[in-house]
């Protein structure tokens, strides 16, 4: 009986696997994170030449030359993670580890993005946005070998993925870049990057071999003060943009401008919320998860918008 028992709960603890091949690398490439490449398009809204011909169609080709990189660099990252992946209690679902997608597949559907993407960007379009790809994938793969096992240049190695995301589409139309905007870009990154490290250090505190081995060697209360001081400095950088031209005579109905800061403290605070309590995970599950949050983001998209347009 205690040996049914057994092989019962083992049967209940391997992860499932579904769908074939092509479905399991699609899964690998992370569908759900594809959203975090919208940010391309961040610095043409900002600009206010977001709604042409010429910009959606460069964005949305630079769109998907981010997302084939990232996609390269997951189906590496789960290859090499793949032992490790089986004894998390979620990342075992992933086809890699799980059995799905074979570990030399993933490589090889890994290095042919890896390759296909910055040459792809080499051939169309401006050559500091080909080189800031390969940058992303270098920087990226060695953050899957080795930066992740660094303290605190693991934090900075994600942020500046977000980071180059939004440079990306900067570059792409030949924007200038505000250094408010990469201010508020990169340490509302950290905010997010870092709450999630410590939503992952209080949920699975305590599991020996459960979780990134890195995080054992981080405290909640760094963790803490590392989101706290993030959100912080975001948020000044935002004001400081906001109120860049405060004292200047506005055409449109209302300075939109100054009272989109009302909106983007209130979605800072809402999304400490799920910091505080330790189950920010992945920043889109948070966004679009969250009713009263993603309200909030439409609603600061909206004064945004007005501001651009003067309103």
């Amino acid at each position: 009986m205690t040996l049914l028992r057994e092989r019962s709960d083992r049967g209940q603890a391997a992860p499932s696997v579904r769908g074939g091949l092509l479905t399991g690398l699609l899964r690998t490439a992370r569908p759900k994170q594809w959203v975090k490449n919208v940010l391309v398009a961040a610095a043409p809204a900002a600009a206010g030449v977001l709604f042409t011909a010429h910009a959606l169609t460069r964005l949305a080709l630079v769109f998907v030359l981010f997302t084939a990189c990232a996609a390269a660099v997951y189906l590496v990252n789960d290859a090499r993670d793949a032992e490790a992946d089986r004894a998390h209690p979620v990342k075992c679902r992933r086809p890699v580890a799980a059995g799905q997608v074979p570990v030399p597949a993933a490589y090889a559907a890994g290095i042919v993005l890896g390759v296909l993407a910055p040459a792809a960007a080499a051939l169309l379009c401006p050559p500091a946005l080909a080189a800031l790809l390969a940058g992303y994938l270098v920087m990226q793969l060695a953050y899957c070998v080795s930066l992740k096992h660094v303290l605190v240049v693991d934090l900075a190695v994600v942020t500046a993925g977000f980071v180059m995301r939004a440079v990306a589409g900067g570059l792409a139309l030949g924007i200038p870049l505000s250094r408010w905007f990469l201010i508020t870009t990169g340490f509302g990154a950290l905010f997010m990057v870092a709450a999630k490290r410590y939503s992952e250090a209080m949920q699975l505190a305590g599991n020996d071999g459960a979780t990134r081995a890195l995080l054992t060697e981080y405290t909640t209360g760094y963790l803490r003060f590392v989101w706290q001081l993030a959100a912080g400095v975001a948020v000044l950088g935002y004001c400081l943009w906001a109120l860049e031209e405060g004292g200047v005579p506005h055409t449109s109905v209302l300075p939109w401008r100054q009272l989109s800061v009302v909106a983007f403290v209130l979605a800072v605070l809402r999304y400490a919320v799920f910091a505080d309590r330790g189950t920010a995970g992945e920043p889109e599950d948070v966004v679009l998860g969250d009713r009263a949050l993603a309200l909030i983001g439409l609603v600061w998209a909206a004064m945004y918008a007005l501001a651009v347009a003067d309103w």
